[in-house]
């Protein structure tokens, strides 16, 4: 009997008992479809993955699940076309039943039957977000040499035509000193953007303990005293959270970043506009930290989420590199500057917006049980 047709009766009455019990164990969401792209089989994991039992599956075809136009029924054409296996990520799998974004797919032949095609799906949200983290640390080093390079070479010089602009002030006529504050205004804001851009550096800093819960309820007190005063600030904490292994006053900094920008793209928004931050605890996730010397567990969850109007597609996939806003007005170094904390602090940063929800969420350390002492987590 072939692989193909054991696999298809694997969820009535197998023949092939051990190919069946191997197929319905394997992890990962698995199917098996026909030359007509009909399912023929489906572990468990891929009833779950689509949402529709085994056999409901039998009933179906791909083009059903997947709209006409989907890359996997690309990928499963050249699969059949030259005989190979082929393998794509971060695939968006789109149609009337289903809506799956960055997903993995293997899709190989199966030699027995002509036409037929194994399809081996996974989540790849999990490695895109670690992949982007390393690139947005690699741009954070390249923001500190050029810091390094801005405060040698630019401050001093700068500091001299600001002086030179603040005597002619005094010493000028009425017409002319217009241009002589013009200079001295410039000089200063460009004096701003290197000190902005100097926060880049590789400095050492001192890490402990923190009570994220603490720092938010900080940061929710600024943003409702300032910028988002007249914005309704929604929390939903879990209270077991252990300490975060960081820096009090650079999660600080992180956080109010993240809720000023939720407030300035909420703008002048309607009524029902909305701040929501979250906490979670989700073991698992493991990252490699700069200096740890191996994977560092990052379980603790903080999720900033607005119900604004999303951010484009085209600049999401750059949204933490520097010099990338979409503010008229903005540097770009502000989300730029989140990353390499959380980064600095082993941590990762992810975003996920739509029309109508925009969520930033950052995985921290927790404080390492061994080292917790009475007043961990306190600050």
């Amino acid at each position: 009997m072939s692989v193909l047709a054991a696999f298809s009766r694997a969820r009535v009455a197998a023949p092939a008992p051990d190919a069946a019990a191997m197929f319905a164990a394997l992890p990962v969401p698995c199917v098996l479809i026909d030359r007509d792209n009909r399912f023929r089989a489906a572990n468990p994991a891929a009833e779950e993955f689509f949402g529709v039992s085994a056999s409901q599956l039998r009933h179906l075809a791909l083009g059903d699940l997947v709209s006409a136009d989907s890359a996997l029924l690309l990928i499963v054409a050249q699969v059949r076309a030259h005989d190979l296996t082929v393998a794509e990520r971060d695939l968006a799998l789109e149609g009337p039943r289903l809506s799956r974004r960055g997903v993995a797919v293997r899709a190989s032949p199966m030699a027995e039957e002509p036409g037929a095609v194994m399809l081996a799906f996974s989540d790849w949200s999990a490695g895109r977000a670690l992949d982007r983290q390393l690139s947005f640390r690699n741009a954070a080093r390249s923001v500190a040499g050029m810091a390094a390079i801005l405060a040698h070479e630019v401050k001093n010089p700068l500091s001299g035509i600001r002086g030179a602009a603040q005597l002619l002030e005094n010493s000028v006529t009425d017409a002319d000193r217009e241009l002589a504050v013009l200079i001295r205004e410039e000089a200063d804001r460009i004096h701003a953007l290197v000190d902005r851009m100097e926060m880049f550096g590789e400095k050492p800093v001192e890490r402990g303990g923190v009570n994220i819960h603490r720092v938010l309820e900080h940061v929710r007190r600024l943003a409702r005293s300032g910028f988002a005063a007249d914005m309704r600030i929604t929390e939903m904490y879990d209270p077991s959270l252990p300490p975060v292994w960081g820096n009090r006053d650079q999660l600080v900094q992180v956080f109010l970043n993240l809720v000023k920008n939720a407030a300035e793209v909420l703008g002048d928004a309607p009524e029902d506009a909305e701040i929501t931050l979250t906490t979670a605890y989700q073991p698992g996730m493991r990252v490699v930290a700069p200096g740890a010397g191996g994977r560092v567990s990052v379980p603790l969850l903080v999720t900033v989420r607005d119900n604004g109007p999303g951010i484009p597609a085209d600049v999401e996939k750059n949204l933490f590199d520097p010099f990338v806003s979409t503010k008229a007005g903005g540097s770009g170094l502000g989300l730029a500057l989140v990353a390499k904390i959380v980064g600095d602090h082993g941590g990762l940063i992810e975003v996920d917006s739509r029309p109508g929800r925009t969520e930033f969420r950052v995985f921290l350390p927790r404080f390492p049980e061994e080292s917790e002492g009475p007043a961990a987590g306190a600050r």
